[in-house]
């Protein structure tokens, strides 16, 4: 199984990112998994350049997806929505479909985090990704400083409720989907967030 995971964040000490890495650490090991870290290589989405031969910084993003078994998206909020260079990086995916039946995760490093979920919730659902509703998480890293998000990150019962959380996404993967009946993913936070201490 491959795990493909999207930090919604360009920072370099990006509380998402460090979260994702986390995951990557705790990935089932029967999973490899990748933390793509190219989509400020995109060009800015307009479908006259959507061609063929694709640009080479879309082609190897759509090739990444495509090789995933399933996909990881840990994002900040920026003015109430999702980031532009995430956003961009999923609208150069809406035509060409590599999300469509994909099983997505949300992860997430602030409670604060609603509206970009819910943003995401609906892009994702609109593209027909497949959102695993039991594999969200809050893990409320924000505003907390590097040595206090590496002390959070490796506290044990940090460490259990990711790994199942990433055992959660695993198993979903594996399983059929289920029949859509057009509302089950409308919610899409089920896992509690861990509190900070």
């Amino acid at each position: 199984m491959h795990l493909l995971a999207l930090s919604g964040s360009l920072r370099a000490d990006s509380t998402n990112t460090a979260l994702l890495r986390a995951a990557g650490e705790l990935a089932p090991a029967d999973a490899s998994f990748m933390l793509y870290t190219d989509i400020a290589a995109l060009p800015a989405f307009n479908p006259d350049y959507d061609t063929q031969p694709a640009h080479a910084a879309v082609a190897r993003f759509r090739a990444a997806l495509q090789s995933a078994d399933g996909v990881l998206i840990a994002s900040p909020e920026y003015a109430h929505g999702v980031p532009g260079a995430l956003k961009n990086a999923l609208d150069w995916v809406v035509a060409s479909g590599e999300l469509v039946d994909k099983p997505v995760a949300l992860l997430h490093s602030s409670p604060r985090g609603q509206f970009v979920r819910a943003a995401l919730t609906e892009i994702l659902l609109t593209m027909s990704a497949r959102l695993i509703d039991d594999a969200t998480l809050t893990v409320p890293l924000l505003g907390r400083t590097t040595d206090e998000i590496t002390t959070l990150l490796a506290k044990p019962d940090t460490r259990t409720t990711l790994r199942s959380v990433l055992q959660c996404f695993a198993d979903a993967i594996s399983a059929p989907p289920k029949p859509d009946f057009g509302s089950e993913h409308r919610n899409p936070v089920k896992s509690p967030p861990i509190k900070p201490d």
